[in-house]
């Protein structure tokens, strides 16, 4: 069992205190004997009456005590006081250390670790520091992975506006309608960009508001594919809905459980030009189940634990269908997570791909 801060610091100065009194004890009894000793030899020499004697006993009883004394308090107050400074350094060398590592962290070195301590509120304080340092750095690394993702995201479209409002320039011709076109899909493009970022980081930062209800999911789920059926190509792909009537309501904010599932049912969209997409919900439990599967072209396994990163699209498919901002999966979910929830992911490729989360039952 270890002793924690405030035993150290109660056994410590009951260890100096009992130094300090058993030295000035030791001491005085070995010093005082000596020179009480050798004032009787003084006196043996010497001969006086007894009153002289006893007068001179007293004096040198005095003398001896005195100087025992002080002997005593000199070594027992510097035996207290190396004892004092080695617990003192014992307990500071580990806040020392901190402070040393803190100005590190300061610098942007984030490789160094505070070392555990014997002591258990010091320890306590070290693994809390440690969590502390590690979750800046993830924070730091996700801020330079946004800002090159953003700087990648940002560079083609803007690369075309001006490429195009150049070559106008230089022309000196109207721009064409086809490419007047290009230029407001790729104005839009920026423009659902800064939507989503704004999105991505309220929700990271638990900013965004939730009005939590019992949602029923059927109603819910005719309405989304409706919406859907109206955008899709007469060959592209089936939209359907598989649940019980009577599945129990769902606990969440009904804007962003839409959210969610547009932006699910969206993806599928994108990358099912043909096939079927298919919502549907279960019971689990104290969980609703809820999931979107299509008959797309599949993630490959080494892709999947990538999908609900920023800006992550996969090689296969970024190029061969139309594509949004690579946030959406993102935003999800964080959503899903806000509302108690999780959020996962299971395709091959050639075989489609399923989206499901659960949310609390109500």
């Amino acid at each position: 069992m270890r002793i924690g801060l405030q035993g150290r610091l109660f056994l410590s100065h009951l260890v100096v205190m009992l130094v300090g009194l058993i030295s000035f004890i030791l001491i005085s009894r070995a010093t005082s004997l000596h020179l009480f000793a050798r004032h009787l030899e003084e006196m043996a020499s010497i001969g006086h009456t007894m009153h002289e004697i006893r007068e001179d006993l007293l004096m040198g009883f005095k003398v001896a005590w005195s100087g025992s004394t002080a002997w005593a308090l000199v070594i027992g107050g510097l035996t207290a006081a190396a004892l004092s400074y080695w617990v003192a350094q014992r307990i500071t060398q580990p806040l020392t250390e901190m402070d040393r590592i803190t100005r590190q962290f300061a610098s942007g070195n984030w490789s160094e670790q505070v070392p555990r301590s014997n002591i258990p509120e010091l320890a306590q304080l070290s693994r809390s520091f440690n969590r502390l340092a590690l979750s800046l750095q993830d924070v730091e690394e996700r801020r330079r992975e946004l800002i090159g993702d953003l700087t990648h995201e940002l560079r083609t479209p803007l690369t075309i506006v001006r490429g195009y409002l150049e070559q106008s320039m230089t022309d000196s011709t109207a721009l064409s309608p086809d490419i007047t076109l290009l230029l407001v899909r790729e104005t839009r493009r920026l423009e659902r960009l800064v939507n989503d970022l704004q999105e991505l980081s309220k929700a990271e930062a638990g900013q965004m508001p939730l009005h939590v209800q019992a949602l029923a999911l059927p109603p819910l789920f005719d309405k989304l594919l409706l919406r859907f059926e109206s955008q899709i190509a007469e060959d592209g792909p089936a939209l359907g809905w598989q649940c019980d009537e009577e599945i129990a309501r769902v606990l969440a904010d009904r804007d962003r459980l839409e959210q969610i599932l547009v932006n699910l049912l969206g993806n599928a969209i994108k990358h099912t030009p043909q096939g079927h997409i298919t919502l549907s919900a279960w019971e689990a439990g104290n969980q609703i189940w809820i999931a979107v599967k299509d008959t797309g072209p599949g993630i490959a396994p080494n892709e999947l634990p990538h999908v609900f990163e920023r800006f992550w699209r996969s090689p296969l498919t970024q190029h061969q269908y139309a594509v949004g901002t690579g946030i959406g999966l993102a935003i999800s979910k964080r959503l899903v997570e806000l509302q108690g929830g999780q959020i996962a992911v299971e395709s091959a490729i050639g075989q489609g791909s399923t989206f499901r989360f659960s949310l609390p039952k109500a």
